[in-house]
């Protein structure tokens, strides 16, 4: 890989931008990232108390979800023992956002954000006791799980747009990145603790005792959103109406193939890479033969990894463009799920999903990094719609595709398939380097070689 060195003004330069970035939640971006966690103020979002309160509320709502998640995908394979059925449930809680994203999107601007929040973490709250109570009078069937978990789902995706846009309105302007990259980071602790809590309480309580405890720490959140004294901005109404604004957003991806290639890329690395999480359970009872302990340790090791890859990527970027932590992360990203698949022991199976959990977020780290800096100011929602629909809604139906090859084969020959695919993925971007040429944020381009810097 070529190394190219960065100046210190130019760098500075672009940290001075604060409030023109924003990260997604699972995989914030680079720049954030070296803005927050290595130049100083690591904390000093939590010195404002709004955020302070919001942020705690936050971190047990999401171990919360997160032993929920946990419990559900393992209950279901207990009830069906089909893989497939695994995928289609993971893929009802990630549906909504294939059909309602955009529209949540234009609905956070357009309405009391502190209100939308409220709803929706009442209604999830609701459908977690819901749930909960069916499980523990052994009412609960696929049809009864479906229809909770869609939703569930639906009030996720509604909820998730606002919140993003309600965070930085917690912290002044010079500390929105920090604000939202504590928020990231708190989001990544929560998927190492959460998975493995889950397993204790699959092994020492019960499944339903899993989904009660989710219900209840919807109550964390929703108390820290009652105290924070957040007053809403006085908006006017948009100029265009939603659906216009998409089309405009399309036409510009259309037009701009630096972007295009990169969600491309996503897609087909969220689709056969980042699905495999619904194979976990498969691969721990019928491949490992351990139960409900050893599902959580695989599913804490991507949060743990993804933990690890953050500062690692931030300290990556200071010397690589995006382009090249793209392409090989995402090498390694490949060979960490064939090497999953041909594991049949158990600590190497958690490396494994340690090195997937890094990797991985270095892949989508970096695309974020790119289209965030690299699209006008009034685009990057728009743009970011596109990456959550490719990020967050193709892994569940290549979850629900991996699923049932794996009930056709096994959980393994599913696995090594899609492994394969991501690595034939990554040699085509290693080895014809002009796919990624201008995936470079600003602050590379006119140093880099590989960059047209358009």
């Amino acid at each position: 890989m070529r190394v190219a060195e960065k100046e210190k003004p130019e760098e500075e330069e672009r940290f001075s931008r604060t409030g023109e970035f924003e990260a997604d939640v699972a995989a914030p971006t680079t720049e954030l990232m070296q803005k927050s966690l290595f130049h100083g103020g690591v904390l000093s979002a939590f010195g404002y108390r709004d955020f302070r309160l919001l942020w705690s509320g936050a971190f047990l709502s999401n171990i919360g979800t997160l032993i929920h998640t946990t419990a559900l995908l393992w209950y279901v394979k207990e009830l069906t023992g089909s893989n497939a059925w695994v995928g289609a449930v993971n893929l009802a809680n990630f549906l909504p956002i294939l059909i309602f994203v955009l529209y949540a999107g234009s609905l956070a601007d357009r309405l009391d954000r502190r209100r939308l929040i409220l709803w929706t973490q009442a209604v999830m709250m609701l459908a977690a006791l819901f749930l909960a109570v069916a499980t523990s009078l052994g009412w609960s069937s696929m049809p009864v799980i479906m229809v909770d978990t869609v939703v569930m789902g639906i009030a996720f995706v509604f909820n998730f747009p606002a919140w993003r846009a309600l965070v930085p309105d917690l912290v002044p302007p010079e500390e929105i990145l920090n604000g939202v990259a504590l928020d990231a980071a708190g989001y990544n602790m929560a998927r190492f603790v959460g998975p493995a809590l889950g397993a204790v309480i699959l092994n020492v309580w019960s499944i339903a005792g899993a989904f009660y405890i989710n219900a209840i720490s919807f109550m964390a959140v929703i108390a820290a959103l009652l105290a924070i004294s957040y007053r809403p901005a006085k908006t006017g109404p948009p100029s265009v109406s939603a659906w216009a604004q998409t089309r405009e957003g399309m036409r510009y991806v259309k037009e701009n193939r630096w972007a295009a290639n990169l969600l491309i890329v996503l897609g087909i690395a969220a689709f056969f890479g980042l699905s495999y999480v619904v194979l976990l359970p498969g691969i721990a009872r019928d491949v490992l033969n351990k139960g409900a302990w050893a599902y959580g340790m695989l599913l804490g090791g991507l949060g743990l990894g993804a933990v690890i890859g953050a500062p690692l990527v931030t300290i990556l970027n200071r010397r690589f463009v995006e382009s090249q932590i793209i392409r090989y992360a995402m090498l390694v990203t490949s060979l960490m799920i064939i090497l999953m698949a041909v594991s049949r022991t158990y600590w190497l199976s958690i490396l494994a999903t340690v090195g997937v959990g890094i990797s991985f977020l270095m892949v989508a780290a970096s695309i974020n990094t790119v289209l965030q800096s690299r699209v006008e100011r009034n685009m990057r929602g728009r743009i970011m719609s596109f990456y959550i629909l490719l990020f967050q809604g193709t892994a569940p139906l290549g979850g629900l595709l991996m699923g049932y090859v794996s009930d056709v084969t096994s959980a393994s020959a599913s696995l090594f398939i899609g492994g394969s695919v991501c690595l034939a993925l990554a040699v085509v971007i290693i080895v014809f380097p002009s796919i990624l040429k201008d995936a470079v944020s600003p602050v590379w381009q006119g140093e880099y070689p590989g960059s047209s810097g358009g």
